[in-house]
Parts: structure tokens; C-alpha cells; sequence
């Protein structure tokens, strides 16, 4: 299990030390593990936060929060709810970020790197401010954006296509998450609440989620792509084959 300072932690929950502190306050994260003066947190707190976070952004009050987690922590031990909290908040990628200067963003994009495209990386979340250097939540799309720069795609065109994807993606899988609480989660519900075993059972199906997500996405993409760029490219390829213009009979 990893371990964090605090302000590693509210980092990785996209939130602040302050609210950590106030979390911990009401009674909704445990306190951390103490290592002299340092306070050590665990992937455990990191789920809880990013549970917390959820509910806030859906209403709920702190005290509708701590109800619902006493509830829980009532339904089953508090293993099965720490394991729950973790297959609900945990990242759905292993990919570790990365961290770049910008002379190395100058090397990698050359004249493309500007002001306002970096402005707009970041604004897209490709790129996170971190004291003189950026950090890189995803090395791999970055990396794409790069290889799709050296094949002649502006930076611009690149950013563009990202911000498109990134709604269409977004809509995609809050599609997916909404259909599978409505009808998966949902069969676990006794009373209209989580207890017991249906808190392992939920949990191990979020986890199976993830494979099965990106399974389906990449075979429907795969598909929708085959066909997509032989239409984009099929004039092209026309002309390529016959430069002239020429037809068979001709």
C-alpha cells in the first residue's frame, strides 16, 4: 500500500490541505499514522478523500457524508468499506505520471511550444503547473500528441482534437457509469442501502469494470476507425492509385 505526506495526498485527490485538515476535523478521514512529526497516509485516506470529494460535488452536506459512511462502516466491517471506497476512488489507469522541464517541452514540440498551447495543455489537464517543472498525469497521451506534431499535425490541430475527444469521451463514460449503477449496483441494494456481503460483491465488480470498459471502447473504436478512415482517405487513395485520373476502361 503507498504511502503520502499530506500534501502529496490532497494533490492526488484534487483537493487541499486545508479541507484535509477540516475532513479530518468532522470526523470523515481517519487521522493519519504518525512518523515523528510527519504524518503518514495510506491508499485507504486517498479513496476516502476522493469518496468525500465525489459527494460534495453531488450535494451532500458533511453531515449527510458522515451519516452515509456510518452507515456503512454499521453494514460491514471495515474492511469491506475501505476495499469499496478503494475500487470507487481509485485511478482507472496504472499509468505513473511523469514530469518534464520546459526545455524539454521546447525540445519535443520546437516552435509549436507556446505560451498559449501550453495554456490550453493545461487548461486540458495534459499538463499540471509543479514549481519549475509540469507534471504529466498521462505520459502516454502526451506522447501521442507528440508523435501525431512530428507527422505534421500543428499543435493547435492536436490540442483541438484532444478537447473534442475529451467531451465525447466524458459523456461516454458517465454513460457507462450511470447504466451500470442503475442496473448492477442497484441489485445489491437490500433497503436502499449497501450492507454486508453486497459491499465485497459491488466492490469486485467495479474492479472488473475497468478491463471489461476498456475492452468494449477499444473493439467499438476499432471498428468505427476502420471505417472512418477509409472514407476520409478513400479519394486520396484514388488518386494515388491513378494519378491521371484515368478509370479501367479508359
Amino acid at each position: 500500500m503507498d504511502e503520502y505526506r499530506i500534501d502529496e495526498l490532497a494533490r492526488l485527490a484534487q483537493t487541499t490541505v486545508r479541507n484535509v485538515r477540516v475532513y479530518q476535523d468532522r470526523g470523515l478521514l481517519a487521522p493519519p499514522r504518525r512518523d515523528g512529526r510527519v504524518g503518514i497516509y495510506t491508499d485507504a485516506h486517498l479513496a476516502r478523500l476522493r469518496l468525500i470529494g465525489q459527494l460534495l460535488k453531488r450535494g451532500f452536506t458533511f453531515a449527510n457524508i458522515g451519516e452515509m459512511l456510518a452507515v456503512w462502516e454499521r453494514g460491514g466491517n471495515l474492511a469491506e468499506v475501505l476495499d469499496l471506497e478503494s475500487a470507487v476512488g481509485h485511478p482507472w489507469s496504472d499509468e505513473i505520471p511523469g514530469h518534464l522541464t520546459a526545455e524539454q517541452l521546447r525540445e519535443t514540440f520546437a516552435e509549436e511550444d507556446t505560451e498559449e498551447n501550453r495554456a490550453r495543455a493545461v487548461a486540458l489537464g495534459i499538463l499540471e503547473p509543479d514549481g519549475e517543472h509540469y507534471r504529466v498525469p498521462s505520459p502516454r497521451l502526451l506522447s501521442a500528441g507528440a508523435e501525431m506534431v512530428a507527422a505534421g499535425m500543428t499543435l493547435p490541430a492536436v490540442l483541438d482534437l484532444a478537447e473534442r475527444l475529451r467531451v465525447h469521451v466524458d459523456a461516454t463514460a458517465r454513460d457507462m457509469a450511470a447504466t451500470v449503477a442503475a442496473h448492477v449496483v442497484a441489485a445489491h441494494l437490500g433497503d436502499g442501502r449497501l450492507q454486508g456481503k453486497d459491499i465485497a460483491e459491488v466492490a469486485a465488480i467495479i474492479r472488473r469494470l475497468r478491463p471489461l470498459a476498456q475492452i468494449v471502447l477499444d473493439a467499438m473504436l476499432a471498428q468505427a476507425m476502420s471505417q472512418h478512415v477509409q472514407e476520409a482517405l478513400s479519394d486520396h487513395l484514388a488518386q494515388v492509385l491513378d494519378p491521371q485520373g484515368r478509370t479501367e476502361a479508359g
